[in-house]
């Protein structure tokens, strides 16, 4: 009866890393089919409004490879595109990407100036009349004719430079509108901690590579204090060069980054094959953490969160405190069933090594796209 009992226990736990496995092996295909698409792309851009006496300046900042896709679909594909058609298009693309009114008179620009920068991005420039008026409308425009789920940084400023409100519109929520001379208001600064905050968390959980790599280092099991250490090390790591990044003061093009974040989980994976004895992992886990600290910074960097004379205190904390509470989301799920586990020898003899080949394999992939297929 004991024998019995202990053979149904042992098929229970077994049956159980089967499912683990599964599970893992569908993450990862799922990851990788997405991955086709985008690696961290979420669709950022900045809009950045000055207001003085008599006019009102406009900047806006978007990613390459978007302002191109909107000129492209304009244009049609039919005879091709000339340089000159080109330039019309980015004019003309400007000119409709914000639609301005004071007390309901519509705005329009009497300059507009098309400028790439060096970090793959693109800034509409525009200058308006002001006219006096007591009523603030904006409207954006192309988040909605933009990747799904796309978000634009709205910053705006007084003639002195000091901010005077922020908010982030998306497709749904593409319009901003105030009382000019209540614009300080406070209630207009508290929403972007919680937008930024849940852009954190979004892009945690949607930067693939990311969940695996921090897959791939919960799946080695260990003592609580050893796994407490290992991602701690990650969090500080990552948190330093996320704000270093972001700050603008160490800049890595992302075609050294994205391969590097790859190469990170093939090496934690064959790890995971190789290497039983893991006490110093966490000084790895904070190198590889240095690397996805630059990935993360991607996304406000794209932002242009600290560029420009925009504000990075708020979004920088609370971006990075996102990502932080993405990635216990992840922990609670995972580590509770890797403890429950690892007590049984087959664990480590089967589950861990099928499971960290699948993250080997994925890592490779990415490693190949972004280098030999890029």
């Amino acid at each position: 009866m004991y024998i019995e009992g202990r053979a149904t226990g042992f098929s229970q736990v077994d049956g159980a890393a089967s499912r683990l496995i599964v599970a893992v092996s569908l993450v990862l295909i799922a990851c990788l089919f997405v991955s086709k698409v985008s690696a961290h792309e979420i669709g950022l851009s900045l809009a950045e409004l000055r207001i003085e006496a008599q006019r009102l300046h406009v900047q806006l900042t978007f990613a390459q490879t978007e302002v191109e896709s909107l000129v492209a679909a304009g244009q049609g594909f039919a005879g091709g595109r000339t340089a000159s058609s080109t330039q019309a298009g980015l004019q003309s693309l400007a000119r409709a990407a914000l639609e301005i009114a004071v007390d309901e008179r519509r705005l329009e620009p009497h300059e507009v100036i098309v400028q790439s920068e060096p970090n793959n991005t693109i800034q509409f420039r525009l200058h308006f009349p002001m006219p006096d008026g007591s009523k603030l409308h904006v409207r954006s425009t192309l988040p909605a004719r933009l990747t799904p789920g796309h978000r634009q940084f709205l910053v705006v400023r007084g003639s002195g430079a000091q901010t005077l409100a922020e908010r982030i519109l998306d497709g749904s929520s593409d319009t901003f509108d105030s009382d000019l001379a209540r614009l300080a208001l406070a209630e207009t600064r508290q929403k972007p901690f919680r937008q930024f905050l849940a852009l954190g968390v979004e892009h945690i959980l949607t930067g693939y590579d990311h969940v695996v790599f921090l897959l791939a280092l919960l799946l080695a099991g260990g003592t609580f204090y050893g796994t407490a250490k290992i991602v701690t090390s990650f969090t500080l790591a990552h948190s330093i060069t996320l704000a270093l990044a972001a700050l603008d003061l160490v800049r890595i093009p992302s075609s050294v980054v994205e391969p590097l974040i790859a190469v990170s989980i093939v090496y934690v994976g064959l790890e995971n094959l190789w290497q039983r004895d893991l006490r110093w992992r966490w000084l790895l886990t904070f190198g590889f953490g240095l690397v996805h600290g630059f990935g993360f910074a991607s996304v406000l960097r794209e932002l242009g969160v600290g560029t420009n004379g925009v504000g990075i205190a708020v979004p920088l904390v609370s971006f990075n405190l996102g990502v932080e509470l993405g990635q216990i989301g992840i922990m609670l799920l995972v580590l509770p069933l890797v403890w429950r586990l690892r007590s049984q020898p087959f664990f480590a003899v089967r589950c861990v090594p099928a499971c960290s080949l699948l993250v080997t394999l994925a890592g490779g992939y990415w490693l190949l796209v972004r280098t030999l297929f890029s």
